[in-house]
């Protein structure tokens, strides 16, 4: 291959590197109005009396907006398909505030100023309520945190608001009860997993301005424009061809940009004043009034034969969406379905459980997205059922785990909110993953532990996953191609590159198919007005789903120029063909270059544009699989852990751009460190977060993450394009479990509640 497999450089990384105005910020109207948000104070409260003239007579001030002047549309925040898997409790603004931090009034003024001291100067009488902010006591609490009634699901989902339950699921193969009775070993613990935010460099920033054509246009750091456009759209009945999202470069995302956040707040100033209006969010706002993710408990029950056959697998859990029912059920579906698969023999499974409001900061969808709580809890459990069996936790995976040519019931029952159809496992290198990563910690040397000194044990301990490759039969993405009169082509796509490169890596695509340099692919992405539907930056879907689209779209475009190349050459299509660079006669001495032939049809000859499309929707979502071993230090005396090194080897097919991946995969590979040992959200007894600045919330940096290793082992997906899977999420899911087996094998204490601090291992030695 020419381009595709080769590690070229991000399209955008130049500009970055010259500070290139890409971002929200840097694009937003001189003269846009500062937006600002009042918040509220209470965990749990309803607004009896606002009072804002005072703030209005504050110079500079344009205008302030209390839930009295915006529509009253539930809606869902959360941008993922359509009919919306999640509730619809959400409001522009709303009487009752139902966090720390959730939103009381707009404020839009000339100057940050007058904005800030407006914020001040309003007035709110509030009526407070009792706060739910224990997950484990949400069900059925005395208080209900959505006692409206305009609350909705639009299909059923489990939601029961008047039991603080937003969404609930049950499925099961076998006989859980007979199945355990034949088992001679079983397991049965429970795990915890925190809440856990996103830290992406950039925050939340929008910005929106009426266009001369009186049409809404939003400019918004955002993964979903186009679920932005649906969502404005409903919140404010507007239609929606009277509503563009255009989405710039962004800083980050991980799954908190899947949504709307500052969006309607700028829409609504905007609609209200006519004028352009801006909202940057502060780090503190982000922490406290943006998104993170579902803290989850799981009770897992494993049964086994005494030879390590597992025949067991029952996971129950406890799911907690906070203030709001944002991605509540799919997130926890795919705790189920990106977990269960991975052991597949099994004769009985079971995953059920319930997602509960709580008065804290909203949960959404952030990168291993319900995977990464349920693999902690399973693969915890697979090495306390090694140790019962006396196996070494790497052959009782083996003997269990998933192989090519296989399938799982789980893969037609747990369709992400729709049932699927059976999926056989084309492309799985797991077994070449575990081998490899064996190798490179040196499993066979180090296994279990080996003492250091007195007060130093080192351990090692490993994890498997799987992921997706976007969700079957619901991602659609959709590509244009056009070529330019110097043989040159713009690339239109409604995927949404992150940082990821996925602009980089479509284009390559695109020039792999042309067969020309993907210098000559010129990108454009994200403009609802100018690009085509894409369902946005999701589930791991933009290699495989936007992929596929790009590769069909560039095979027509190459159809298309050998038919006109045939029309110039006169001679039949079937005796042409195309090099990159010339059309010419396979079996003589005519040729045209691209640049000729387009530069005739565009200005003098059998004049027309020549534009190529394709859509593209998964039919399956081919699972890339990962092993992860890590090694770490226990220190005895203090239970402080000093990781030495983790290694990753993943399966997601074909890699793209190799360089890109491995990116993909050591920066998820550290927020799961992160998840494992640092990162825990935390809050006063009254529900206000404490862990609110990067002072008090501390991610892992370079000096905490050891020695990363990480390596691709050779795969093929035949329903990839050019073999490839995804690579975005798997690199995150394996860190907390592989590390908390590493503690445990080498002191002895098994902590099942993250992140994993000193002080629990200290406690737990003692």
């Amino acid at each position: 291959m020419k381009e595709v497999t080769k590690n070229i450089i991000k399209k955008d990384a130049f500009g970055l590197m010259l500070g290139k105005p890409v971002y929200t910020n840097d694009l937003t109207p001189k003269d846009s109005l500062i937006v600002k948000i009042l918040r509220s104070p209470h965990a749990f409260a309803k607004i009896k009396h606002i009072d804002i003239s005072e703030a209005e007579k504050i110079e500079g001030i344009e205008c302030i907006l209390t839930y009295k002047d915006v529509p009253k549309n539930p809606i869902t925040r959360a941008g993922q398909g359509y009919p919306e898997p999640s509730p619809h409790d959400w409001y522009i603004l709303d009487e009752y505030v139902r966090y720390v931090g959730d939103e009381v009034a707009i404020v839009a003024g000339k100057n940050e100023n007058a904005v800030t001291k407006a914020l001040k100067k309003i007035k709110v009488e509030y009526e407070i309520f009792e706060p739910v902010l224990d997950f484990e006591k949400a069900e059925e609490h005395s208080s209900i945190i959505h006692p409206e009634k305009e609350a909705h699901s639009m299909f059923e989902i489990g939601f029961n608001a008047a039991k603080n339950i937003a969404a609930s699921y049950e499925m099961q193969i076998g006989d859980i009860e007979e199945e355990l009775k034949k088992c001679e070993v079983v397991v049965k613990e429970r795990f915890y997993t925190q809440a856990q935010a996103h830290v992406a460099f950039e925050p939340h920033s929008a910005t929106s301005y009426i266009d001369m054509h009186e049409r809404l246009v939003i400019i918004s750091s955002t993964q979903v424009p186009f679920h932005v456009r649906r969502i404005i759209s409903e919140a404010f009945d507007i239609p929606i061809r009277n509503i563009r999202v255009i989405k710039p470069r962004i800083g980050g995302g991980f799954g908190g940009k899947q949504a709307v956040h500052g969006e309607p707040f700028v829409a609504a100033v905007t609609l209200k004043t006519g004028k352009p209006a801006k909202l940057i969010y502060t780090r503190q706002e982000v922490f406290e009034s943006t998104y993170r993710r579902h803290c989850m408990r799981f009770d897992v029950t494993l049964g086994a034969t005494k030879n390590g056959k597992l025949k067991v697998i029952d996971m129950q859990g406890l799911s907690d969406t906070g203030a709001y029912g944002e991605h509540a059920l799919t997130t926890f579906m795919v705790a189920g379905s990106k977990t269960l698969p991975l052991y597949n023999k099994v004769n009985a499974v079971r995953f059920k459980g319930k997602v509960v409001y709580t008065n804290t900061v909203p949960a959404g969808a952030y990168r291993g997205y319900g995977a990464i709580q349920a693999n902690f809890a399973l693969e915890s459990a697979m090495d306390i059922l090694s140790q019962k069996l006396g196996m070494d936790p790497v052959e009782l995976r083996k003997k269990n785990m998933m192989n090519e040519g296989e399938t799982s019931p789980i893969f037609k029952i747990m369709g992400e909110g729709r049932e699927g159809a059976e999926m056989i496992i084309k492309s799985c290198k797991l077994n070449e993953c575990i081998e490899e990563g064996m190798k490179l910690i040196g499993w066979k040397e180090k296994y279990p532990r080996i003492k250091v000194s007195e007060t130093k044990v080192r351990g090692v301990g490993m994890a498997i996953a799987m992921q997706g490759s976007g969700i079957a039969n619901i991602d659609m993405a959709s590509a244009i191609l056009k070529l330019n009169d110097d043989g040159s082509f713009n690339l239109l796509i409604g995927a949404t590159d992150l940082g990821t490169g996925s602009d980089t890596i479509l284009a390559q695509m695109a020039a792999e198919i042309l067969n020309v340099s993907t210098e000559n692919i010129i990108v454009y992405s994200s403009d609802t007005d100018l690009t085509p539907f894409d369902t946005g930056a999701y589930a791991s879907s933009t290699t495989y789903v936007s992929g596929h689209a790009v590769q069909l779209a560039a095979e027509k475009m190459k159809k298309l120029i050998i038919k006109e190349g045939a029309k110039k050459l006169e001679i039949p299509e079937e005796k042409a063909d195309f090099d990159g660079e010339f059309i010419y006669e396979k079996d003589g001495n005519k040729r045209v270059s691209l640049k000729e032939l387009a530069t005739v049809l565009y200005y003098t000859e059998n004049q027309k544009q020549l534009v190529a499309d394709a859509s593209y929707v998964g039919k399956e979502s081919p699972p890339p699989y990962m092993a992860g071993f890590a090694e770490v230090e226990v220190d005895i005396e203090t239970g402080k852990v000093k990781l030495i090194n983790y290694v990753g080897v993943v399966d997601c097919g074909v890699t793209i751009n190799p360089n890109l991946a491995k990116v993909q995969i050591e920066g998820g590979i550290v927020q799961g460190i992160g998840m494992a040992l640092f990162e825990d959200v935390k809050y006063t007894k009254n529900g206000k977060l404490l862990t609110n600045n990067l002072m008090n919330y501390k991610i892992p940096s370079r000096m905490d993450i050891g020695n990363i290793i990480v390596k691709f082992v050779e795969s093929y997906e035949p329903s990839g394009p050019f073999g490839a899977k995804s690579v975005g999420e798997i690199g995150i899911d394996t860190p907390p479990a592989a590390i908390a087996n590493a503690i445990y094998n080498a002191v002895g204490v098994r902590i099942t509640q993250l992140p994993i601090t000193p002080e629990k291992i200290l406690n737990a030695i003692k």
